[in-house]
């Protein structure tokens, strides 16, 4: 990697103060700057927060007076960093899951050029799929599909990754306000990547899971993440394909969306209908909400194809 370029980690800590040391300990010798944001942290953290930066010159020490979760902690880092010198940017975690043996692989693409935000992918490696725990995996796959629709980013995979990298000049660019500050925040900067034009790229890593507890509940992920990514997708579809630009997607989506709701719902009505009166619904009937509904289905599909292969309206030339 190109030693020319000054490279800060941002690692936010709550609840962390059994960990932290080893983790600092665990980064390699040229990492210009480390700072740690103690997001309002009840234990002791703060504390051995304070101790590191006293033995260790290249430790910050920033704080957040209240907890605003782990993107609130994050957006202090990425600010301190913009009005630093870095030139990349981190995120690790203080609990020592993020192995720093991949941060060769995760800033080389950024030192190159060929990127401009990297990420690490938990779902390259078979054995690591293996290792991590079934809830998670079948969590991930489904939250996976979801942001490729919201973020435009259809072969970036592991969305909730928060093994990250960015250059400061594309992170000046990433609207802050539309950041979540809690756990949706790694999918929602990937989303708001979209819009600065960002190119992203994952990098292969396997996770570890150790003896630390997670604070992302499942529940949470499952019934607090769709809604927002389903307002993220309406909200890029509108902007790329009927504002900014109009092309055969927008033509897909106007015609193939009434029908296929059109075909679901009446069919669904009739279907409760029939079944109510015990008697078999007439074919025309069946036919008026199959062939719309097939249709409409067909031209969404298209869409989706369209969608994935196409150019970026906010990437400049």
């Amino acid at each position: 990697m190109k030693r020319s370029f000054i490279v800060t980690v941002v690692i936010p800590c709550y609840k962390v103060q059994d960990l932290i040391a080893s983790t600092i300990q665990s980064l390699p010798e040229w990492i210009d700057e480390i700072v740690l944001v103690d997001d309002a942290s009840p234990d002791q953290t703060l504390l051995v927060l304070q101790e590191l930066s006293l033995s260790n010159i290249k430790v910050t020490v920033l704080t957040n007076k209240e907890n605003m979760g782990v993107g609130g902690a994050m957006m202090t880092g990425f600010r301190y960093a913009m009005a630093s010198k870095a030139d990349l940017v981190v995120k690790m975690d203080g609990d020592g899951q993020m192995n720093p043996v991949y941060l060769d692989a995760l800033l080389q693409p950024l030192c190159d050029g060929a990127a401009d935000y990297v990420k690490g992918n938990r779902f390259n490696d078979f054995q690591a799929l293996q290792d991590m725990p079934l809830i998670r995996r079948v969590g991930n796959l489904g939250l996976s599909f979801l942001t490729k629709a919201a973020s435009g980013y259809w072969d970036v995979f592991d969305p909730t990754n928060g093994y990250i990298a960015i250059s400061v000049k594309t992170l000046r660019k990433v609207n802050f306000s539309r950041l979540s500050s809690r756990y949706f925040f790694e999918s929602s900067m990937l989303i708001e990547l979209y819009y600065a034009g960002a190119v992203v790229k994952d990098i292969p890593m396997p996770a570890i899971y150790g003896e630390e507890v997670s604070n992302l509940s499942i529940s949470r992920a499952l019934f607090g993440f769709p809604p927002k990514l389903l307002k993220a997708v309406i909200r890029r579809l509108r902007l790329s394909y009927f504002i900014y630009d109009f092309n055969l997607v927008s033509i897909y989506i106007l015609g193939g969306l009434p029908l296929f709701l059109f075909g679901l719902l009446f069919g669904l009505v009739e279907w409760i209908r029939f079944a109510s009166l015990d008697i078999p619904a007439p074919l025309g009937t069946v036919m008026l909400a199959v062939l719309p509904f097939t249709l409409g289905f067909q031209m969404l599909l298209s869409a989706v194809q369209h969608d994935v292969q196409a150019k970026n309206p906010f990437k400049s030339h």
